[in-house]
């Protein structure tokens, strides 16, 4: 499991718009990367949206956002272009990224449990470690929590 302090996992994956970003390609600047489960439904929408609320306030601060799930890029591109989205969103669709993240766990819903990805956030900082970690996050004021962090780094 991923702590604070640790060296952030490489990633390097396809995103809508179809270029391959990785995260190599941010060093000495703060990365927010955030785990979704699934383009499209009510938390993750929400969640977008408040991230591409604020997204003058994140690089105003010098960060980054990725957002990162399992769906395709085609799947990205509509959900973006559904909600008018303005952050960065990375098909991880074999999870092996979400794997090293730690955040590829089993889940249970109405009684079945399945695998799937855990709603999770990393805040990266600009040396590459891992400055902030939410796990199981809530919808709910997290955008602003992390926004805090960033500003603070």
């Amino acid at each position: 499991m991923l702590e604070t302090g640790d060296p952030a996992p490489e990633v390097s994956l396809p995103r809508d718009g179809g270029e391959t970003v990785a995260l190599a390609d941010f060093a000495g600047r703060p990365v927010v990367l955030y785990f979704y489960p699934r383009d499209d439904t009510p938390g993750c929408t929400k969640e977008a949206i408040g991230f591409t609320d604020r997204a003058g306030n994140f690089a105003a601060a010098g960060a980054t956002v990725l957002g990162v799930s399992k769906d395709t890029v085609a799947k990205h591109e509509k959900f973006r272009d559904k909600y008018g989205l303005g952050v960065t969103l990375l098909s991880d669709a074999d999870g092996d990224v979400a794997e090293r993240y730690g955040v590829w766990v089993e889940k249970t819903m109405y009684g079945r449990t399945s695998m799937g990805i855990e709603r999770a956030t990393f805040l990266i900082a600009p040396d590459g470690t891992i400055a902030r970690i939410w796990r199981k996050v809530k919808v709910d004021g997290h955008v602003d929590e992390v926004l805090a962090a960033v500003q603070e780094l």
